[in-house]
């Protein structure tokens, strides 16, 4: 008989793997009678429901969990990036990059050793540009001081794709840092076409912190009006003009040399486009329904103007228009996809992608040329200056043709292009890479501009002997080149190739793009989204990371979704 009888929750601790792990679990204090009666059915119960807690953290927390990716695989990979590397300019330094990559960046893994071993060395390179001045941290495009460069050696011509790239770093305070440079501590933002609005606004999607969006908004508005103003430079008028669309001479615009020339251009338009959308979705977010309303109105205004003036119906593109009343460029380049960066056209013109991996159009095997190869001004040139854009690849253009192309691939109904296309033209970009040294050995490497049938960086090869001396100060220095941040490659493996899209709500939509039959395996892991921690895993087998054959998603390491396939897909991030 019970003569007692007290009920109360206790913690239940043990170590497993070296984890403590606290358990809350009944304990009924009762007779010594009782307790002898009831203890082997105490003793039964208490260890089914250990085995239950246990199953089940072992089966969806890290804690327990082999690692997917060993961590000696970026270790390695930077041990032999710095044995490689003549560090001939210093922000972090080579001795702190492993503790800075460990800290900061997603990891990644795939059978195709090239686009690993590159995704790796563009975060290697990324950090060397991470400058701390008394503004606080600014972005470089080049390590030397160039002549040309604004305050801290700053340039804002890659400066969007600095943001598209350093979103997925865990410390958010280096981009905090460099958007307040920007507009408040002495940046030159229009000193180059630069869609600002729109890179502040994305980065938003992947940290959803929005009180540096907020609180620099009037500034954004203040440099859309700048360029709506417009401004004389050099004899030319850039910006705003009176049909609606925005002028600028083809070096302002990223692409001095093109065969396209000056005028109004599809990157300007495009940029002015982004960042009045961009603009208008910082307003709304703000509270501020008229201003939603204006720059939403000035953002289709301008979308029918580039449809309806800078299309090319005959050719099927988007085209230069160097005046006002005169006829389009007769030249496709590469920057005529740009509006797709943006998600600007309407369906319907996407018969301009069946060019991009034409062998007369733009493909080639060291990235796609700028210039269709089939047009009379086609030229790599040797001569001259030193970076012209009539030929070359440019990977300046090509990541942003391939942000444009995944958008196609992901937001329009069409069967010009497809996931083949953008995995051929990753790993002809990928295949830039690399530099052969007078050693014969060949080594990772980012520099200006290709031979794209051969993979020479052009812009290297002159200028180390430039006008029978070597490396002109006037130029830029020795290896001006080396470890060029002026693209971006691991946002592209992110939001492309694995197929996170960022969003402003709580909805996680995956969409990788790889054709199935060409990998067994992949993972992306230690990804900050939304303050949680994304793993994408794919393991044809079961046997690569032993979690069960399949595409899979984590959070926080618990398991959310797993398909037997690749395919689309899309949860809510705060359901559980």
């Amino acid at each position: 008989m019970v003569t007692n009888k007290i009920s109360k929750f206790l913690p239940l601790q043990l170590n497993l793997n070296s984890t403590k792990l606290s358990i809350p679990f009944q304990i009924i204090i009762i007779s010594s009678y009782t307790q002898k009666k009831m203890k082997n059915k105490i003793i039964l119960k208490v260890k089914v429901i250990l085995a239950i807690f246990i199953f089940y953290n072992c089966s969806l927390s890290d804690k327990n969990l082999k690692p997917l990716i060993d961590e000696y695989k970026l270790k390695s990979y930077v041990e032999n990036f710095n044995n490689e590397d003549e560090e001939l300019y210093s922000n972090i330094s080579n001795k702190d990059a492993l503790n800075f990559l460990h800290k900061n960046i997603p990891l990644f893994e795939c059978p195709d050793i090239d686009i690993e071993r590159t995704y790796y060395f563009r975060w290697w390179t990324y950090r060397k540009h991470i400058k701390y001045t008394e503004d606080g941290y600014v972005i470089t495009e080049f390590l030397p001081d160039v002549p040309w460069s604004g305050k801290h050696n700053t340039i804002s011509c890659p400066a969007a794709h600095h943001y598209y790239e350093g979103r997925w770093l865990h410390n958010t305070k280096f981009l905090d840092d460099y958007s307040y440079f920007w507009l408040r501590r002495g940046g030159e933002p229009r000193l180059y076409s630069f869609w600002i609005a729109d890179a502040f606004y994305n980065r938003y999607l992947v940290t959803l912190d929005d009180k540096p969006l907020l609180d620099l908004l009037p500034d954004l508005i203040e440099n859309y009006k700048m360029w709506e103003k417009g401004w004389d430079w050099n004899g030319y008028h850039i910006g705003g003009r009176k049909n609606g669309l925005f002028y600028t001479i083809d070096d302002r615009d990223g692409g001095e040399f093109s065969v396209g020339g000056h005028g109004f251009r599809p990157t300007l338009n495009s940029f002015m486009y982004g960042d009045a959308m961009a603009i208008s979705k910082i307003s709304k977010l703000a509270g501020k329904k008229e201003l939603d309303k204006e720059y939403r109105s000035k953002a289709l205004k301008i979308k029918n103007l580039v449809q309806n003036k800078l299309w090319d119906s005959e050719s099927q593109f988007f085209k230069v228009l160097p005046e006002e009343g005169s006829e389009l460029s007769d030249a496709r380049e590469l920057y005529g996809y740009t509006p797709w960066y943006f998600n600007m056209p309407n369906p319907g013109y996407e018969e301009a992608w069946k060019h991009l991996i034409d062998r007369e159009g733009f493909y080639s095997p060291y990235g796609p040329t700028f210039l269709e190869q089939r047009h009379p001004k086609f030229k790599i040139s040797y001569e001259g200056h030193e970076c012209q854009w009539n030929g070359p690849s440019w990977p300046l253009a090509t990541c942003s043709v391939l942000t444009s192309l995944a958008n196609v691939l992901n937001n329009y109904n069409q069967n010009v292009i497809g996931k083949e296309e953008y995995f051929t033209t990753l790993q002809s970009y990928t295949n830039s890479h690399k530099l052969e040294r007078e050693d014969g050995k060949i080594v990772p490497w980012i520099d200006e501009n290709l031979n794209p049938f051969n993979g020479d960086w052009i812009s290297r090869t002159r200028l180390k002997s430039w006008e029978k001396g070597t490396w002109s100060s006037e130029k830029g220095g020795r290896e001006r080149g080396k470890d060029y941040n002026h693209s971006t490659y691991n946002d592209l493996i992110i939001t492309g190739l694995m197929g996170l899209r960022p969003r402003s709500d709580d909805l996680v939509e995956i969409n990788p793009l790889i054709p199935l039959e060409k990998w067994d395996y992949f993972c992306l892991d230690n990804v900050l989204y939304h303050s949680k921690i994304l793993t994408v895993v794919w393991d044809k087998t079961g046997k690569k990371y032993n979690r069960g054959k399949g595409f899979m998603v984590y959070v926080d390491n618990k398991l959310r979704i797993h398909n037997d396939n690749i395919k689309k897909i899309s949860f809510n991030l705060k359901n559980e």
